[in-house]
């Protein structure tokens, strides 16, 4: 905690080897050895997963972010702000509550895509062998993440009311204490 390094006077005791490698380096010695250690971690796991098929492993990483960055990315920002345009429109107080209500929208679906992108074979029923190891059959899945996609998006919808109608309270009291200070 305390100021930046670069506000901090020139005051820092550096006969500590301690306090002089925590200035130079602006972090603690534990942090240093946590981040060399993720990237050892790190290393040994792109190891391993290029042992079988490198090429294969290179042409999935940049199929990957191609279609993010060309095909995904502008899709859900176009999506995103017609959200937002749509919310915005339904509200009295225009834009700023379009926003806030937008993150109720935003949070479900995006829970509900990282569900989609992590488990869509099954969802999509390509893989049939997963019917021995979970025990469900193949076309449970589908089902299964649209209950979840709807609970997540009416646990939003709930949290959306109670923030909304706290809000409408508050600004009632508020009205209601200038009209007894008679402001």
């Amino acid at each position: 905690m305390g100021h930046p390094p670069h506000l901090r006077g020139n005051h820092v005791n550096t006969t500590l080897p301690t306090a002089a490698f925590r200035h130079r380096y602006g972090a603690s010695t534990l942090h240093l050895l946590l981040v060399l250690a993720s990237f050892a971690l790190a290393c040994y796991a792109g190891l391993r997963l290029l042992e079988g098929d490198a090429f294969g492993v290179a042409v999935w990483f940049v199929g990957a972010a191609l279609l993010h960055d060309l095909v995904l990315l502008p899709l859900y920002a176009v999506t995103d702000l017609a959200v937002q345009k749509l919310l915005a429109r339904g509200t009295a107080e225009g834009a700023r509550t379009g926003r806030t209500v937008v993150n109720h929208v935003r949070v479900p679906a995006f829970v509900s895509g990282v569900l989609l992108l992590v488990y869509w074979p099954l969802v999509l029923g390509r893989v049939d062998h997963y019917t021995v190891t979970t025990g469900l059959p193949s076309g449970e899945f589908p089902g299964r993440w649209l209950l979840i996609t709807a609970c997540l998006f009416a646990a939003s919808a709930a949290v959306l009311a109670v923030r909304l109608w706290n809000g409408g309270r508050d600004a009632r009291r508020s009205r209601a204490r200038a009209r007894r200070s008679g402001g």
